[in-house]
């Protein structure tokens, strides 16, 4: 590879301030790695990576890249793929692995165990602890409550073995709910393979419980693991299956799955089926009046179904009508949800910048920032990657500079 081409690439989507950098940068670390040929890719690989959306290389390849001009491919513009993981994070990705491995044993306790008696009061301690954890989740995010829920979880699935009759019944309902709020929270930490785990779980007990709205919730718990995964198609057909029968389903079991189905069609595209979608369970909404304490963020949250269609209007790059809705949904989130609160800002800068308001964009970002930090989302982090893509216009301005600085703590902590 010659070098006139090694700074060809640096200009491809580059996060390099000036073309200048990229050179000094190749011939000061990465010279020998390129005339060795170890950085040679085809003229077809070229083609892809000059795209409007250039395709994430190889592994090995990124990390030569990494050596060769001091950035990631993330960092050069390319689309980082579901559950890339850089080199310099796998310790920490392996320290959550060792601690998912332990938390996971929570669900597969080997039997028989010993029988005992088993009060049936006991299901509406469960009951009430719950929504006692929904809350803690709202302050404290996720890391502090997965350790917590989970072994709850175990004692559950521990008496269910002795129970019988209604008992049973409504052990595994509430069991069903546990491992769906285990599976959010490692969703929120940003590890989907615990996600998906822990929402297969859910599905599992759901179906054992034959209730007809914890199946459909749980379907919707599936759904919102794909939507993370960018899967369009499989939200859509989770949702569908979940409104299969939908005469039988609880309002907000109707209304999860509709919204839901929305983010689905989001992210193949599709407005017109949005709005539809999200009007259709804005209908229901008023009917949701079970007083089950599980699936009830339609009620708890305030402004949730328009937080909803503004997350996919940002999704479909409607930046000023994101923004407003965004405007109006955090007049009414109160300071104490806080983790949400910087979840929606952060997605309201991303509508900023896409609007052409990188200077509001900043702004919104370094309130965002300590939240994140104190809080630990991975959901938020990857909010403001995504609000560092939309502001790469603005890469080399003084505004893309301030918007490094102030994401900087976020990167090292998160």
């Amino acid at each position: 590879m010659s070098r006139n081409d090694a700074l060809r690439a640096a200009r491809l989507r580059t996060g390099w301030r000036t073309i200048e950098a990229a050179a000094a940068a190749i011939t000061e670390h990465g010279q020998a790695l390129l005339d060795d040929g170890q950085f040679t890719v085809s003229a077809r690989t070229w083609r892809r990576w000059e795209g409007d959306r250039p395709g994430w290389p190889a592994e090995e390849t990124a990390i030569v890249i990494h050596d060769a001009l001091g950035r990631w491919p993330e960092d050069l513009g390319f689309t980082t793929p579901p559950g890339w993981i850089r080199p310099e994070h796998h310790e920490e990705a392996d320290v959550r692995r060792r601690a998912f491995v332990g938390v996971t044993a929570a669900a597969l306790v080997a039997g028989p165990v010993a029988p005992q008696h088993v009060d049936p009061a006991l299901i509406g301690y469960f009951q009430q602890q719950l929504e006692g954890h929904y809350r803690a989740d709202m302050f404290l995010g996720p890391h502090d409550l997965i350790g917590t829920v989970s072994a709850q979880y175990q004692l559950i699935d521990k008496l269910v073995r002795s129970a019988k009759g209604e008992t049973r019944r409504g052990l595994l309902r509430v069991g069903a709910a546990y491992a769906a709020l285990v599976g959010w929270l490692y969703q929120d930490a940003g590890d989907m393979d615990g996600a998906a785990f822990w929402r297969g779980v859910t599905q599992e007990i759901a179906i054992r419980s034959r209730d007809p709205h914890l199946i459909g919730y749980s379907l919707v718990n599936q759904a919102q693991v794909r939507t993370d995964l960018g899967d369009g198609r499989a939200v859509i057909d989770l949702c569908e299956a979940a409104l299969d029968d939908a005469d039988r389903l609880a309002p907000k079991v109707r209304v999860m799955s509709l919204q839901q189905q929305a983010h689905g069609a989001s992210l193949i595209g599709d407005r017109t089926a949005v709005d539809q979608l999200i009007d259709q369970a804005d209908g229901l909404l008023s009917s949701v009046d079970d007083d089950l304490p599980w699936g009830n963020a339609c009620r708890r949250t305030p402004g949730y179904l328009e937080v909803q269609r503004a997350t996919c209007y940002g999704r479909l790059g409607l930046g000023a009508e994101a923004g407003g809705l965004w405007s109006q949904v955090l007049t009414i989130v109160p300071e104490t949800a806080r983790r949400d609160r910087g979840v929606y800002m952060a997605r309201q800068a991303t509508a900023a910048a896409a609007a052409g308001e990188p200077d509001q964009a900043v702004e919104i970002a370094r309130v965002v920032a300590t939240i994140a930090v104190e809080t630990r989302s991975a959901r938020m982090a990857r909010e403001l990657i995504t609000l560092e893509q939309a502001m790469r216009p603005w890469h080399d301005a003084p505004v893309g500079r301030d918007l490094a600085e102030i994401l900087e703590p976020v990167t090292e902590r998160i």
